[in-house]
């Protein structure tokens, strides 16, 4: 019986495949493996009904830095990947470079980890040059976007972020890469300024994420402030002609974000602010006391949209996944709901790591992804979802409507 029922899931898969191309949409594999991983559920019944649905691109699924559980970060193939799984917002991480210029890289100093620096000339601009491993002390670097130009910045080969503790020569470092990650579609990868992002997001027929990264730099840095920086990324939008209705523009920075709603109202509306709260001792999304803002507060303040990791809007009680004390109040104060990273984790038969951390008892297997997006989408109400492999994402909203 099993295997009759694998083989009408991939007769359905294939009889979906000529009208899946007609949309230049694909949801590969992936969706139907984890469906298959789910304890038997009438949302595995419903989730198992959609196999061989057509693929349409839909807003609640966000390319998170593109598609990089496959692809490395913020470059153009991952966002394209990301783009053909249906994700209808995409996301450039923005930072700058020693000439003040708008690039896409998750953080200022993270050079060394996603791309080729340290085998390039370009390794004597790192603040913190190649260290091998020695006895119990890892190796390491760090290398800035700001501390090269953008023309240097383009000459730069991405790969999967990752680096080998273990290493002692700038070749072995390039390693590191999670078992569950690859550099098969490494070669011949290319980076993105912000600007150009914007271009390939619109040619995808995408909409815009872009969050404003807090520098590894002091700020003014060359006389460029916060304000600044924060205008500029702005500024780009305008001048490619973008409404502001189709960017949704993040910040962990809190005043970044009242920035934006003070001195650019119409994409304030859509800001973004990421919650980072958990790094404050004694935070918990379960008490409110614990809160430097309360829900209400947040809205006072002009925010309409907060993106807390996923975790942090889930927990367990009776054996089941239900909404948090922080995703009940966010809703009771009319804030809308975006939450990250979905498939960031790997393999989920461990617990799930970080991401899982609040439902860790019930997570055991890689079903637990559809689960815990089913409650995030029905229960919690979620707008959008920042998945590392948005076909999953993309296949659930599909199925549900969405």
């Amino acid at each position: 019986m099993p295997h009759a029922r694998l083989a009408a899931l991939a007769l359905a898969t294939v009889c979906a495949l000529p009208a899946a191309a007609e949309t230049g949409l694909d949801y590969g594999p992936r969706p139907s493996y984890l469906i298959d991983k789910m304890d038997s559920s009438p949302l595995k019944d419903k989730l198992q009904s959609c196999i061989g649905q057509t693929p349409k691109r839909t807003d609640f699924s966000i390319g998170h830095r593109g598609a990089p559980l496959m692809f490395p970060e913020h470059t153009v193939e991952s966002n394209r990947a990301a783009a053909r799984m249906g994700a209808g917002i995409l996301e450039c991480d923005v930072t700058f470079t020693k000439d003040k210029e708008l690039v896409c890289r998750h953080a200022q100093n993270d050079l060394h980890t996603t791309t080729n620096i340290l085998l390039t000339d370009l390794a004597d601009t790192c603040v913190m040059p190649f260290q091998p491993a020695m006895g119990e002390d890892k190796a390491k670097a760090e290398c800035r976007t700001s501390d090269i130009t953008l023309a240097q910045f383009k000459t730069l080969s991405p790969k999967m972020d990752a680096a080998d503790g273990s290493a002692t020569t700038p070749q072995a470092y390039q390693g590191g890469i999670a078992g569950f990650r690859t550099d098969l579609y490494t070669a011949g990868a290319q980076t993105m300024t912000h600007a150009q992002s914007i271009e390939l997001f619109r040619a995808l027929g995408a909409k815009f994420t872009p969050e404003l990264k807090d520098p590894a730099v002091d700020m003014p840095f060359d006389g460029f402030t916060m304000d600044d920086y924060a205008q500029k990324m702005i500024d780009e939008y305008k001048a490619a002609g973008v409404p502001a209705s189709q960017v949704w523009a993040q910040s962990f920075n809190l005043d970044v974000i009242r920035y934006w709603i003070k001195n650019e109202p119409e994409f304030g509306a859509q800001a973004v602010y990421l919650m980072d709260e958990y790094d404050i001792e004694g935070y918990s999304p379960h008490d409110a006391a614990t809160w430097p803002n309360t829900m209400p507060e947040l809205k006072a303040m002009g925010i309409n949209y907060i993106a807390p990791p996923m975790w942090m809007l889930v927990t367990v009680e009776d054996g089941r996944i239900v909404p948090s004390t922080l995703a009940r109040a966010a809703r009771e104060a009319d804030l809308n709901i975006i939450t990250w990273t979905l498939e960031r984790s790997g393999p989920l038969n461990g617990g799930g790591g970080w991401y899982f951390q609040s439902i860790k008892d019930v997570t055991d297997n890689d079903g637990v992804y559809f689960e815990l997006l089913d409650v995030l989408a029905q229960d919690v109400g979620v707008k959008g979802v920042f998945s590392d492999w948005p076909a999953t994402v993309t296949f659930y909203a599909n199925c549900m409507g969405l």
